[in-house]
């Protein structure tokens, strides 16, 4: 023909083998695709037809020259592809814009035993790059398109790389109503048929050993949808809030609670569970808290310690029964910070107070009285309240008197201290029940540090052995005044240890020689608190504990023990770390930080799971949902998740749609067809007028696609 155009391309001799195929596979594809004539001789490709067709064949064999020189491997379906994805460009008006069949087609995710996992569709490739990019990706597309696949590379390729400490799979197991109650078998026997495409990806990517150990050790986690709100704790849980402890059932989105940091952190979900199986969880200080099985703790190992890491995240149930290595403790929990609670005013200085509460005499009956053997105590009490004079009586014992004299004009006034003390309902309090009023206990950090060093002052002390770090002791015969003591400790970042000394049995004292029985039980608290925080202002005490130093307080579980039933709720928070405090000031936490989030099947949530999947995001994490709108098996009337939340998070940045169509299918070529022959139909089912029947059809569905099907 006179408006023939000819090109001739020299293909590498290490590129030939690969672009021709076996027994010329590759060319016989690549003729039946083109519009060109397409010749081989020797390593020359001769191109023969109309100039817009060998431009376009040109293009087709640079791309597959070009991965055949990088030495990947090439098929027909590499063929089809590459065809594909040039023609799309071509009519999609972008100019070239999009990546190159070669960029698509040498993108490798993992590889494993001489299988690598790449995308094949210029679509999966914008999916792949989405997903390196934005912390949230939809994955929406018809089945065998690579959705989950492609994901489940990334995330295996985020955990080898070390982005991510964990890879968490989930979709929901609607088939059974989310109630697998009712199946038999084990929990895993149960849920594994609904998660085994999940298996399936997973053993194509690891070694098949690799995976039950990363599962065991809760890197991989693998569970259906109703079972990632789980982390729940009874409702009547106390969680710690600016305000004191509240029960966790009563808090509401918005309200502010306690961090691992100290700083109030508000409350970004709320989660009812219902009834679940709970767990006592109890360290070795005593301090415990109720939580169910999938309930999230932060810990620290002995082999996280040997490999310099800062811990690892794990269930309650990954560690009944290990909860010790090598007879010593494995699991450390987190302290939390000193505690920033608002300060409120109060009507004595609480060092004052802490000294009177330890050798202070507070029955009001008589003065106020105060003995010690130091000087340098009465001193700093006589300086602490300016409205009284401490005032040597004889030995060690001083009494308070109100500053000026006993009256104004003749007329008698009432003890200053004595005052305060009875404003403070501490009025005819003796050694077994002395406690600290409430607005010490709830304030700020100076004043809570301020009120211990006067208890650890007067009743506490340094105790030294040799070789080993200076720890704290403080006893009490009151029960009270000892709890408050241990809140304080651990409100200040500190762990405090009790045990008793029954008086029972206990050999008398001595006082002027003579035998004095003990009539309470003693209670001794060991204290260890954070370095910047001095346990003693008395000089001799802190001498002697800056001589060696405090240590490092620790926490370790001890115990974990079942406690029965009880009805759960979960909350979800926004510190960064995603911990916040809960009873006796153990830190906990309930969000999937440092993660790899995977919820396949998406269009089979509600729209209140999706919302309680999305809102379980941590930080340094990432989420990709997978689903086909097209595919909902959720109960009749029920609304697909998936199918509005496109409108709910329009606009918001981070969040990404990729969207696959039966083009990006990689399963058999029959995939694609039988996905286009739906969506005619239901494009046609859509355009038909609605109908008023008699009476519903109960045979075989005839009409439109029979017809359809009869004439193809």
């Amino acid at each position: 023909m006179t408006g023939d155009a000819t090109s001739r391309i020299v293909v590498p001799e290490a590129a030939l083998l690969a672009l021709l195929g076996k027994r010329d596979e590759n060319l016989r594809e690549a003729e039946g695709l083109l519009a060109a004539d397409v010749h081989v001789r020797g390593n020359e490709l001769t191109l023969t037809g109309e100039p817009a067709d060998v431009a376009f064949a040109e293009r087709v064999f640079a791309e597959l020259v070009v991965l055949a020189s990088r030495g990947q491997q090439i098929d027909p379906d590499a063929v089809r592809r590459s065809v594909r994805m040039l023609g799309e460009d071509d009519t999609d008006g972008e100019g070239g814009s999009s990546p190159s069949p070669a960029e698509v087609l040498s993108l490798d995710i993992v590889s494993r035993r001489g299988r690598t996992v790449r995308p094949k569709t210029l679509n999966q490739k914008r999916y792949v790059d989405a997903i390196d990019v934005n912390t949230i990706v939809f994955g929406i597309g018809p089945a065998g398109t690579g959705k989950t696949y492609l994901a489940m590379a990334k995330a295996v390729q985020a955990l080898q790389a070390k982005q991510v400490n964990r890879i968490i799979l989930t979709r929901p197991a609607v088939e059974a109503g989310e109630r697998l109650g009712f199946l038999p078998g084990t929990l895993s026997e149960k849920i594994d048929p609904y998660l085994r495409p999940l298996y399936d990806a997973l053993h194509d990517m690891l070694d098949a050993e690799s995976v039950p150990k990363l599962m065991a050790a809760g890197t991989i986690e693998i569970a259906p949808l109703a079972y990632m709100r789980g982390r729940a704790q009874p409702v009547d849980t106390p969680v710690l809030t600016p305000d004191g402890f509240r029960p966790i059932g009563e808090l509401a989105v918005g309200d502010m609670v306690i961090g691992r940091d100290g700083a109030p952190t508000p409350v970004l979900g709320v989660y009812p569970q219902g009834r679940k199986q709970v767990y006592r969880v109890t360290a070795q200080d005593g301090a415990s808290t109720l939580a169910c099985g999938e309930h999230l703790w932060f810990v620290t190992t002995p082999d996280d310690r040997r490999h310099g890491k800062a811990g690892r995240v794990l269930q309650t149930q990954d560690m009944i029964g290990n909860v010790f290595w090598s007879h010593a403790h494995r699991y450390e929990l987190p302290l939390v910070s000193p505690v920033a609670m608002p300060r409120q005013d109060v009507p004595m200085d609480p060092y004052a107070l802490g000294l009177l509460l330890g050798d202070g005499c507070l029955t009001t009956a008589t003065t106020p009285s105060f003995s010690t053997k130091d000087p340098e105590l009465a001193a700093a009490l006589d300086a602490a309240l300016p409205e009284a004079d401490v005032t040597h009586k004889s030995g060690l014992d001083y009494v308070l008197k109100r500053a000026g004299g006993g009256g104004r004009g003749g007329v008698i006034t009432a003890n200053p201290v004595t005052a305060v003390l009875r404003e403070l309902g501490l009025a005819g309090t003796n050694s077994s029940t002395k406690f600290v009023p409430e607005a010490y206990l709830q304030n700020d950090v100076d004043t809570r540090i301020g009120l211990l060093q006067g208890l650890l002052d007067t009743d506490g002390g340094p105790v030294t052995q040799d070789g080993r770090t200076c720890r704290v002791q403080y006893s009490t015969c009151s029960p009270r005044l000892r709890d408050d003591v241990i809140s304080l400790v651990r409100s200040l970042g500190g762990v405090a240890y009790s045990r008793v000394r029954p008086a029972e049995g206990r050999r008398p004292g001595l006082a002027a020689g003579r035998p004095v029985h003990y009539r309470s039980d003693a209670y001794v608290v060991d204290v260890r608190l954070p370095a910047e925080i001095a346990p003693f202002r008395l000089t001799r005490k802190r001498e002697a504990y800056e001589a060696t130093g405090g240590g490092r307080p620790r926490r370790y579980i001890d115990s974990i023990l079942p406690a029965g039933h009880a009805e759960c709720v979960c909350i979800s928070v926004a510190a960064e770390d995603s911990l916040y405090v809960t009873e006796d000031y153990l830190v906990t936490h309930n969000t999937l930080n440092d993660a790899f989030i995977i919820l396949d099947e998406a269009q089979n949530t509600t729209p209140e799971q999706m919302k309680m999947f999305l809102t379980r995001l941590g930080f340094n994490s990432k989420m990709v949902i997978t689903g086909d709108v097209t595919q909902v098996d959720l109960p009749g009337g029920s609304t697909s998740g998936l199918r509005i939340v496109r409108d709910i998070l329009d606009g918001v940045d981070d969040v990404v749609f990729s969207e696959l169509t039966s083009h990006d299918v990689v399963r058999h070529r029959l995939v694609a067809d039988i996905v286009d022959a739906y969506s005619r139909y239901d494009d046609a089912q859509q355009r038909r007028p609605q109908a008023v029947t008699s009476a519903p059809r109960t045979g075989p569905p005839v009409g439109p696609r029979n017809r359809e099907r009869r004439g193809r």
